[in-house]
């Protein structure tokens, strides 16, 4: 009987600026020396990861499967063959950490229902990150994802994000696409009560790193260009 490979899940850099030795463990770094079959989002960005965590390693030798929203769902099963065949995998995500806001999920949950060993490594999650830089509660939250598009429902889902964190004193975490932040903070600027905190934590780990919590009221007397740069955004009524 073969013995099932184990599933690393391998945490990455959130922006090329910063040192890997700054932001990640030896272990994650070791690991990705060892292994050579991956879950990726994209297979460029993963390779760039790769070589500059170990240059040494023959790209040759890489198995890269890319799992992203081009992915035919039928792939799948075949994603995890190397773990099935009794080989290490490694699953990553193109910044942060693999599982949380992305499609690697999936891959941990087959795993799961397969019998395979799931480790996560640990590393730099741009959530944690600004939930642990904001001020807000931490014993409560919940992280919301993305808001929608349409100005209409957007408007209304803050206004709900809002109410949720004053009558139940939780920290609420959205995310936008980066070439909307700038909109998003205007329209919590007009939508928001000037006294509910906001929390803008933009380029984390890199030496461009936002991290400032303030009032609406705040925000709207200071302009901040967040254009195509990766935020994470709390707010809090107290």
């Amino acid at each position: 009987m073969t013995t099932l490979g184990i599933l690393y899940l391998i945490p990455v850099m959130l922006g090329d600026e910063t040192p890997a030795a700054d932001v990640l463990p030896a272990s994650v770094m070791r690991m990705v020396s060892l292994i050579n079959d991956y879950v990726v989002e994209n297979s460029k960005v993963a390779r760039k990861f790769i070589k500059a965590i170990d240059p040494t390693k023959v790209q040759a030798t890489l198995n890269l499967f890319e799992l992203n929203k081009h992915t035919d769902a039928k792939e799948l099963k075949t994603f995890i063959q190397p773990l099935l065949e009794g080989r290490n995998m490694g699953l990553m995500s193109d910044a942060g950490c693999p599982g949380v806001a992305d499609p690697g999920a999936v891959i941990v949950a087959m795993a799961h229902e397969k019998g395979i060993k799931v480790v996560p490594l640990t590393g730099p999650s741009s959530i944690l990150l600004s939930l642990m830089g904001s001020g807000m509660n931490g014993q409560s939250f919940t992280f919301n994802g993305y808001l929608p598009i349409d100005k209409s429902e957007k408007k209304t889902m803050l206004k709900d994000l809002e109410k949720w964190s004053f009558e139940r004193n939780q920290s609420q975490i959205f995310i936008e696409t980066p070439y909307r932040n700038n909109q998003l903070i205007e329209e919590m600027v007009q939508t928001l009560n000037p006294n509910t905190l906001l929390c803008v934590a933009c380029d984390l780990t890199l030496p461009t790193e936002i991290m400032l919590t303030k009032p609406i009221s705040f925000w709207k007397k200071h302009k901040i260009d967040l254009h195509k740069r990766p935020c994470i955004f709390i707010i809090h009524k107290k």
